[in-house]
């Protein structure tokens, strides 16, 4: 046990969580615990679960068998709608906006419908504003999100996920497609947000930017989970190492 997990309490956890598509098993026996306040790694090669297994905690699928307990309370199965009210928020690495729309109106969506409480459209629109200068698209505020750039358009699925107040989030490969740049500027972002008091889990391939913001990081292949610890001690295990191919992983992280 680390530091961390010593003087944090679990926030999130799944246990023995599998998910069958016909014959095939996505996720077979898979443990996790999120502590409150960390940022989690979630690698692995395509293919090896990770974002069925997000899939799983915000409701967008039933695992066959498994739990899934979020501040202690089992929210296996529900509705993502509740699962988000409850306060866990995603992002999708295939940015969905509602494109005709405003990026503001976008995160007041987020906002407006993401919680139990429904606060005033007004309020709304103040909070709305105030995470578009945190992800830096307050200039874009009144631009229909089908004209926003790529790097935008992550942005925005920062913005409309924090819109909806939530302890956890979930980052499906909001680096994915971005120029060094532009992935040190979302790493930036990523660690503000923790610091913030969010806590966070990240599938994520760009092996330097997962070393530099996990505080843990957790390796599934072939559904399975094969590691789960410190990002210097996980990549390198040789297990870790052969799953992705070699030596390559290894040397990107370096």
């Amino acid at each position: 046990m680390n530091d961390l997990e010593a003087s944090r309490r679990v926030i999130l956890s799944g246990k023995g969580l599998t998910k069958y598509f016909g014959g095939l098993a996505a996720l077979l026996n898979v443990d996790f615990e999120l502590y409150e306040g960390e940022i989690l790694g979630l690698i692995g090669p395509n293919g090896a679960g990770k974002t069925t297994l997000f899939h799983l905690v915000a409701g967008a699928y039933k695992p066959t068998r498994g739990r899934i307990e979020f501040r202690g309370e089992d929210i296996t199965g529900l509705r993502p709608d509740v699962v988000c009210k409850k306060g866990i928020a995603r992002t999708f690495q295939i940015t969905r906006p509602f494109l005709e729309m405003t990026t503001l109106e976008n995160v007041m969506v987020g906002s407006y419908f993401g919680s139990f409480a429904r606060a005033p459209l007004r309020e709304c629109q103040a909070k709305s504003e105030e995470i578009l200068s945190l992800v830096g698209l307050q200039d874009r505020r009144d631009v229909p999100a089908s004209q926003l750039t790529l790097v935008e358009r992550k942005m925005l699925e920062f913005a409309r996920a924090l819109a909806t107040q939530p302890s956890v989030l979930l980052l499906d490969e909001v680096i994915a497609g971005l120029n060094p740049t532009e992935i040190l500027q979302v790493t930036e972002l990523i660690k503000r947000i923790r610091q913030e008091g969010m806590t966070i889990f990240m599938i994520e391939h760009v092996m330097k930017a997962v070393m530099d913001v996990s505080d843990r990081v957790i390796v599934l292949h072939h559904g399975q989970k094969i590691a789960d610890g410190d990002p210097e001690v996980v990549v390198a295990n040789p297990e870790v190492i052969e799953a992705y191919l070699g030596g390559t992983m290894h040397a990107q992280a370096t």
